[in-house]
């Protein structure tokens, strides 16, 4: 058995995170010393190993539990493969904002001389491969991120002030 330090040491983990998995009810100790100290055995040390596995792969804490109380079948395999699509989805819409930062890259003096307009970066993006739903994303993850940078940004397109609200209005809502 071993105690939390060395579960830890072994996992290459902080006891707050042990604690927290705990806390949310995936792992559990297999007993107590008594003094209450927790003590973990193999069968914890491996259910902890995958469930890091799971969080790796960008998995919900809530979807690892389900996962563990299948380690094969239909129901996992189709969770993996939803989390793989989702990854893929994410992927690609980072691909898209590479591609605008290298159209942008390709024409730095729009920037630097004040020239980008909405038009233009409206342009920019659509050829980078966004249509209007990704444009919206791509300003609720600016305000989300750095608010007053989404607000200097729109400033710099040169747009009105209530344009500018209204952007940064439908850019906070869910």
């Amino acid at each position: 058995m071993l105690t939390i330090k060395q579960f830890c040491e072994q996992l290459k983990v902080s006891r707050t995170t042990v604690l927290y998995y705990e806390r949310k009810g995936l792992i559990a100790p297999a007993g107590r010393t008594p003094n209450g100290y927790r003590l973990y055995g193999q069968q914890e040390l491996e259910k902890f190993k995958t469930i890091l596995v799971y969080r790796s792969y960008g998995i919900s804490v809530s979807e690892i539990e389900a996962l563990l109380e299948q380690t094969q079948g239909a129901r996992r395999d189709e969770m993996l493969r939803q989390q793989f699509a989702a990854l893929d989805v994410e992927i690609q819409k980072l691909r898209q904002q590479q591609r605008s930062i290298m159209t942008l890259l390709k024409e730095p003096e729009l920037l630097n001389q004040g020239q980008l307009t909405k038009q233009r970066w409206i342009e920019i993006l659509r050829e980078s491969g966004m249509n209007d739903q990704d444009m919206s994303n791509w300003h609720k993850r600016f305000e989300q991120m750095e608010p007053m940078g989404h607000l200097k940004f729109l400033q710099s397109l040169n747009i009105g002030e209530e344009e500018i609200e209204r952007i940064r209005k439908q850019s906070q809502e869910p």
